[in-house]
């Protein structure tokens, strides 16, 4: 599909895989002049923001709390080059985030803030993130029981490999490898030690690299890749 930006008239071509399926309209971004341009989508029918993972067989009983979604707000593409390095930081304090986010892009991230949990869930469906930062009570909702962790984990094992997720909390001890495992994360972080956030992650990125470079190395070896 391709459409003009009215402020700069720069030619977008976007994809159509790239274009959330059941939404009406979708906002994007020029990557030229960062003029919001709005793409309505012919006979669209809105579907569930809920992730398939959420749904039940329709024995729940009413009343139950379940994660709520803003399914009136659109979902707004951003444009970045193919070999761009992306970071999604999900912070239940928008202060937190904003303070992250400069140290985050020194070391050539391109960081993305989400506003709640449709939005989180609806840009990890439309792009790659390398480096997940997600706190523990992100919108409102305890990691847990939420959605997100779901959808993480019903990545493929090629897909979830790639990417580097961090949970940050006020309970857990900082780099404790059990809680990483039990919380299917590659790190854990106690809100204490946000200060010193990027050598650890640096840490344990570097940790990760080293670990998955053997593996592959050794499936190589064996003629499994």
């Amino acid at each position: 599909m391709e459409i003009i930006c009215e402020n700069c008239k720069t030619k977008l071509k976007i994809p159509d895989e790239k274009i959330p399926k059941g939404q009406q309209q979708v906002a994007v971004n020029c990557p030229k002049c960062k003029n919001k341009v709005i793409l309505k989508i012919e006979g669209a029918k809105k579907e569930s923001s809920v992730p398939e993972i959420e749904k039940k067989s329709g024995k729940e009983k009413a009343g139950t709390n379940k994660p709520k979604f803003d399914e009136d707000e659109d979902i707004s593409l951003d444009f970045y080059e193919h070999d761009a390095t992306l970071a999604l930081v999900m912070e239940d304090s928008a202060e937190q985030a904003e303070k992250i986010k400069p140290d985050i892009e020194q070391f050539g991230y391109n960081v993305v803030l989400a506003k709640n949990t449709r939005d989180a869930i609806g840009r990890m469906r439309l792009y790659h993130f390398d480096l997940i930062i997600l706190s523990e009570q992100f919108d409102g909702i305890d990691v847990g029981k939420g959605p997100i962790l779901q959808y993480l984990n019903h990545l493929s094992m090629s897909v979830r490999r790639r990417i580097f997720i961090a949970l940050i909390g006020n309970n857990f001890q900082t780099a404790d490898h059990m809680t990483a495992f039990a919380m299917s994360v590659n790190l854990v972080v106690n809100r204490e030690d946000m200060d010193r956030l990027m050598d650890i992650l640096i840490n344990s990125i570097a940790e990760k690299e080293k670990f998955y470079k053997v593996f592959m190395d050794s499936l190589s070896e064996a003629g499994k890749v």
